[in-house]
Parts: structure tokens; C-alpha cells; sequence
């Protein structure tokens, strides 16, 4: 009886040492930014929070690409507090498979160092082909953050495109990254000079914490048949 008794006292121990001081962790370690346009900016948060019960310091941010900002919304969380990090990507002189790393320095002794990645694949321009009377869709922006919002709510936010080309754009498949987000097309095919836009719809209903989405268009712009929009959100939870 003793012998467990001594046993059970040094698991509690142990638990406890191993909960003990700050903790980082990440809602999640990894995001993929999908299809992306050459010579643009896309960026995305994660979020950090501070796991353990003490004072937890971000002592620096590090992004090693010179393609790639990395800030950090606080340097300092308290117990059960969480914060952002913010990375931009700037895919000029970029092209094809992308993998780039995000390295979060803190005072947590057992994980001093919290790597995070993004991928993207970098759709890039097509030299020497003959694009002057093809379609062309431009986007008035490739991404929305609808702020916070509470847990169930429904949002919409429409996103303006045009065919600056010379020949009849046809939307031929939009694509959802989740089932929380449906999309309305105006038109399936735009003529030259003409604008349509898509009506993009987020159900928060079961969601909570920082969240990105994606939307891809596909259509027949020769040179960027696949076009990318990444919303997100900050969904609270439900008093």
C-alpha cells in the first residue's frame, strides 16, 4: 500500500511539472493556401495560445524566405489567452509547389521552438503564348476576413470579378474547401469588359476560433485557369 501510495504521489508529480510554466501550442500547424495567382500577397493567421499557468513571452518570430512577413499580434500571453500570427506571402518571382516555414521563439522550456508551414502552389504567367484575345478574369480581390462573429451566425460577402479579355469568360466549376461556405455565380459566362461576381455565403454554425476557407474558381482564362479566394473569420463562442 505504501509503495503505491509513494508511486501515485510521483505520477502526480510528474503531471504536474509537466503542466507547470507556459505552454505554446497552435489551433493548428500547417495551412495550404491552394491555387495561387504569380506576383500577388496572400496571407493567413494562426492562432497561438498559451496552454500552461504561467506568463508565456514570444521572444521573436522568424520566417527564413525573404518572400515571406511573419507578426505576431502580442509578445505576451497570459494563462488560457490567445493571439495571432500573422504571414504574409509575396509569390512575385515565385512559381509552382511552395513550402515555407514560420519559426515562433518563446520561453516554453519544453518547446522553445513552434514551427509552422504553409504550401501553395503558384500558378505562374505563360510566356510566349498568344493571350491577346483570350478571356481574362481579375478578380477585385482574392480574400475577405469577415472579423469576429458569433458562434451560428451567417455571413455573406460578395466578390467582384471582371473579364478584361477579348473573348467570352466562362465560369466552368466553382469549388468550396468546407461545407460551411456555398457560393452563388451571377453568370456562367461573362463577355469582354462585362463584371460578374460571386455571392460567397459562411455558416459558423459548430465552428469556434480563427478559421480560413477556401474558394476556387476554374474557368477558361488560359493563363490562370484556377483562381484562389481565402476567407476567414474569428468565430466566439456562443454565451
Amino acid at each position: 500500500m505504501k509503495r503505491a501510495f509513494i508511486l501515485l504521489l510521483l505520477i502526480s508529480v510528474v503531471s504536474f511539472a509537466q503542466l507547470a510554466g507556459p505552454k505554446i501550442s497552435a489551433t493548428h500547424n500547417s495551412y495550404d493556401f491552394g491555387n495561387i495567382r504569380q506576383n500577388i500577397f496572400v496571407e493567413h493567421d494562426f492562432v497561438i495560445t498559451n496552454n500552461g499557468d504561467a506568463l508565456l513571452i514570444i521572444n521573436e518570430v522568424k520566417a527564413p524566405c525573404d518572400c515571406t512577413d511573419a507578426k505576431t499580434g502580442t509578445d505576451t500571453l497570459i494563462p488560457g489567452a490567445s493571439t495571432n500570427i500573422n504571414i504574409k506571402f509575396n509569390t512575385i518571382g515565385r512559381e509552382g509547389h511552395q513550402q515555407k516555414y514560420v519559426y515562433v521563439y518563446s520561453n516554453d522550456k519544453e518547446n522553445p521552438e513552434l514551427r509552422l508551414s504553409f504550401t501553395a502552389e503558384v500558378i505562374p504567367d505563360k510566356p510566349g503564348a498568344d493571350t491577346s484575345l483570350a478571356p481574362k478574369l481579375v478578380l477585385n480581390s482574392n480574400q475577405h476576413d469577415f472579423g469576429q462573429l458569433k458562434a451560428g451566425e451567417i455571413v455573406e460577402w460578395v466578390a467582384d470579378f471582371t473579364n478584361a479579355g477579348k473573348s467570352p469568360l466562362e465560369i466552368k466549376e466553382v469549388k468550396t474547401s468546407c461545407g460551411c461556405t456555398a457560393v452563388v455565380v451571377s453568370e456562367k459566362e461573362i463577355q469582354p469588359g462585362e463584371k460578374g461576381n460571386l455571392k460567397i455565403k459562411f455558416d459558423s454554425t459548430n465552428k469556434i476560433g480563427r478559421l480560413s476557407r477556401t474558394v476556387t474558381i476554374l474557368s477558361n482564362d488560359s493563363v490562370y485557369p484556377e483562381q484562389t479566394i481565402v476567407i476567414s473569420a474569428e468565430v466566439l463562442a456562443g454565451k
